[in-house]
This record gives structure tokens, sequence and C-alpha cells, in this order.
């Protein structure tokens, strides 16, 4: 049996003793030296010496699971995601019987590390929630045991760090949305991978509509327009391309990561995927309510598409709603975080009254919700914004001194170049001026600095480009050299800003209300 040295901790003054007691010497010229003893080593009673300890010092064994959820129609997931005051991270509770949780393996104390291979640790309880409740019928759960997650953190493991140990090399696929320009098309090619039925892979035109929309050279393609090419033949495939009118949305992976799937046996969905300049994204309103109320009218309407909708109706001049970005037509998607797109109309208005002086509704226009509907998932999917948290104030309106404190404000990120570049890539809306982050890499220079996808970028290295067309602003950071310094707004406390007059600058650096944490618990 071999023992490495840092297995054995042995006193040095024992180690001396047993030796000068197991080997003997003489000095005489008639004496012949005798032998020493022979040393044995039996790793059960050590060598005859009580202060000899054997031990086993070795990093902790904590594991994460996968746990799948099927649900059918009108089915729940059948348990419990609370959140504690004063304590990290996502707890699973009241796990139902012969639910799809129960068959998932999921267990009551589990802690929730990622949703649809998105890390939510470090998130928002009510962000954690609507991704839950967005997934449609299938829901992918990294998690740990309860005593597992409890010895990680008293070891101070990095979980994050631990969750990529577990994937091994692999990126999350890309929803890219690419826009056709006159003259120059989608710019990209799609290719057959030779002797694989099925497969394609992609070649953006340097600097054309696809590279700009995030495709890089060698992706493989996955989905078009809410197909999976899989169940396409190439003519079906070239047809479909050739009759897209002015976009066309896909999903894409990069090989390596593609083969990590495989080997995990885990599909490829639109729900794991990063997304990447796709338009009408949801918005965050976070009204404070004033001496005639929030300004605003909830009204439930019939669409075209023969779809019930919450609208917002009849908005009121310089009210909160106004001051908070809405617009007349907002389709209404989650109060306080949570979804209520299928709730009745008089339990939504209910949950809006009982919200006392503030509410923070999540809203999208009817055009953004017909795109999602055609793509065959939830808007609230791919939802990045931040979710306040709510606290209790007596003021009734924003002054010019506190509406940097009750929004999110100006951020200064300070990216330093790395040998893949600053880790994020730009987004626009076409035709318009004004560039914000999109997809940001995890782990890079641009995740270190604080950047978050949806960012309004406002400053260059000092240098405003609010004004400025998505290829100016492309310049300037390509110019930037190895620092790179961005002042960005989130969209939403961007729009408000603008509204209300404010110059933003560095000047108005965000600063955050910290509220107590308070125990809430949400089934699903």
């Amino acid at each position: 049996m071999h023992l490495e040295p840092s297995c054995c901790l042995l006193s040095i003054q024992a180690v001396r003793t047993q030796l000068s007691s197991t080997m003997k010497y003489t000095t005489g010229l008639g004496d012949a030296p005798e032998l020493p003893q022979k040393f044995t080593f039996n790793p059960k009673i050590g060598i005859d010496n009580p202060a000899l300890v054997i031990s086993d010092d070795t990093e902790p064994d904590v594991r994460p699971r996968l746990c799948l959820l099927n649900r059918g129609e009108g089915e729940g997931f059948g348990f419990s995601l609370r959140k504690e005051k004063g304590c990290r991270g996502h707890m699973v509770q009241q796990v139902t019987p012969w639910s799809p949780a129960q068959r998932s393996g999921l267990q009551d104390g589990d802690r929730v590390i990622e949703v649809n291979e998105d890390f939510v640790d470090n998130q928002e309880y009510e962000k954690v929630v609507l991704k839950v409740q967005a997934s449609g019928s299938q829901l992918f759960l990294l998690v740990l045991r309860a005593e597992d997650y409890e010895l990680a953190m008293c070891e101070g493991m990095d979980l994050m760090a631990m969750v990529r140990a577990h994937k091994g090399d692999c990126a999350r696929p890309r929803l890219c949305h690419i826009i056709r320009e006159p003259g120059s098309g989608l710019g990209l090619s799609i290719i057959p991978v030779n002797g694989e039925r099925g497969k394609y892979y992609l070649n953006p035109v340097s600097e054309g509509s696809a590279e700009r929309a995030g495709i890089q050279a060698g992706d493989r393609l996955l989905w078009i327009n809410g197909v999976m090419v899989s169940t396409l033949t190439h003519s079906a495939l070239a047809k479909m391309v050739k009759n897209s009118a002015e976009y066309m949305t896909l999903m894409v992976i990069d090989s390596r990561s593609e083969e990590s799937y495989a080997h995990r046996r885990l599909p490829i969905l639109p729900a794991f995927a990063g997304v990447h300049n796709l338009p009408h994204r949801p918005k965050t309103l976070q009204l404070v309510q004033g001496p005639q109320g929030y300004g605003f009218l909830l009204r439930q309407e019939k669409l075209a598409s023969g779809r019930i909708a919450h609208l917002m109706r009849e908005i009121d001049p310089c009210s909160p709603a106004d001051v908070a970005g809405m617009e007349d037509g907002d389709l209404l998607l989650a109060v306080n975080g949570e979804q209520v797109e299928k709730s009745e109309h008089e339990d939504i208005v209910s949950r809006i009254r009982q919200s006392g002086q503030q509410v923070t509704l999540t809203t999208i226009s009817i055009q953004g919700r017909d795109f999602y509907s055609q793509l065959g998932f939830s808007p609230l999917l791919f939802y990045e914004q931040t979710i306040p948290k709510r606290e209790r104030f007596p003021e009734l309106t924003l002054s010019r001194k506190d509406v940097h404190t009750k929004l999110r404000g100006p951020r200064l990120c300070v990216l330093h170049k790395e040998d893949t570049g600053f880790g994020f890539n730009l987004a626009y809306v076409q035709n318009k001026a004004g560039t914000y982050v999109g997809q940001v890499a995890v782990g890079r220079a641009g995740e270190g600095a604080g950047l978050k996808e949806g960012d309004v970028i406002v400053e260059v290295n000092e240098q405003n480009v609010e004004g400025q067309h998505f290829a100016e602003v492309l310049r300037l950071i390509k110019n930037a050299g190895t620092t790179l310094r961005l002042l960005v707004v989130e969209r939403a406390g961007y729009e408000t800003l603008r509204k209300s007059g404010f110059s933003i600058n560095t000047g108005i650096i965000s600063c955050s209300i910290q509220v107590p944490d308070s125990t809430q618990d949400y089934f699903v």
C-alpha cells in the first residue's frame, strides 16, 4: 500500500525516538555492528507510536445532479421554491407525490443551482421563479443536496466553478436574430455537414448582418424560426430561408459544445440559449403610487389572434405609469415577479392593489408577444432585467434628487482586454441610433466588469455615443486599446431617465437601496 507523505502527520521527535530504539551500533574494534532491525509500516496500527495520525485531507465530495421535469398540459411541476431570510440560495420544498418533480428525483431541501443551464444561485428569487414558470413543458434543474450545499458554503467553494467543472468545456447555445439587409441579404451561407443528415454549419459574411447578430464561422445550425432543422429536408430548409421576409431567428452552437451536450445526453433546447439581438424584449416598470394612484387602467381584451390579454390603457400624462415608461397597449406579463398572463383579471387587479405604495410590472408590446408566440416560447424565458426589491417609503413622486436611487442608474464598467477580446457582443435596432450590450461571455472581461445583457451604452471612453449608429460605436471600441471604459444603463432605467429629462453621465453613478430579505415561497 502506498501513502503520499501528505497523508501522515508524524512527530519528528517520535521518529527519532523510534529510530534510536530500533537501530543499535557499536564502536569497539572487536565488535561487529548489529544490522538495523527491519522497519515495517502497518497502516492499521502505525509504527507502535500513538503520536502517528493518518489523516484523509481531501476535498469535500460535492456533486450536483440534474433533474429533468416533464409536465403535461395544465399540470404544475409539483414543488415549492423557497427563499429564506438571511440565507443564500433557493430551496426546494413540498415535493408533491407522483408529480413531475418527484419523478425526476427532486427532494425536499435540495438547493437549485441552475435553471435550464443558467446559473441562478446568485440571482434574485423573483427572477428564478419567472424562469421556472416560463419553462413550458420541460424544466431542467441542476441541484445540490441540502447537506452538500451547506458544506460547500462552509468550505467557501466557488459553486459557479464547480458547475463549469461538472459540464466541462461547454458553452450555451445562442439565439440570434438576423435582419435581412437590402443588397446583402442575411449575410450567411448554410452548408450541409457531409454524411450527416439534418446537420448544417454556418459561414457568415464578414461585417454582414449575420455576423453582427452573433453568428460565428463554424456554428452548427439547430433551429430556425421555431423549427428544429433536424426535422427538415435540405430543400425545405432552403425554402424557409428564401421565404423569410425581413428577418430570421436562428439557434446555433459551436461544434465542441454540441459534442458536450451529446456526451451528457442532453437535448439542446431554446430554453438553454443565451440571446443576442432579439427584438421586443420585455421591460420592468417600477411604479410608485401618487396622489391619484398609479395613473393607468388595466383592461382585459381579446386580441386579433384570439388570445385574451391584460392591457395597459388610458395612461395619465406625468403619472407614475407615464414616468416609468408605460405605453398604451402594453401587455402585462408579470406582477412583482409573478407570471400573470393566465390569471383571472380580478386576481391581477387584487395583486396590484395589495402591493401598497409600490408595484413592479413586467410588460411587452402586443407585437412583441406575437413575435415570441410564433417562435413557440414565452418572452419571460429570456428576460434578464433585474426585478427591483420592494421597499416602502413615504415619497409619492420622483424628484430629481431621488430618481437615481429609486431606479437603476448609470454604471461605469472598466474592461481590460484579454486574448479573446473584451468578452461581449454589441447589438442594435436596425435604422435607429443607439447601441446596447448583446451576449456577455461567462467568466470573461465583460462579466467581470459588471456588464449585463441589454445594458444601453451611453459613453465609450468618456465619449457620448447615444446618438451614434452601430458602426461608429463598434469602431470606437475596436480602437480602444487594452482598456475600455463603458458608461451603461439598464434599458428600463435609461428610458425613464430620458423621459425625466436627466443628463446621463459619470456624475450620477447608480447607488443601490439595500432592503432586508424576507422569506418567500412560491409553488410551481
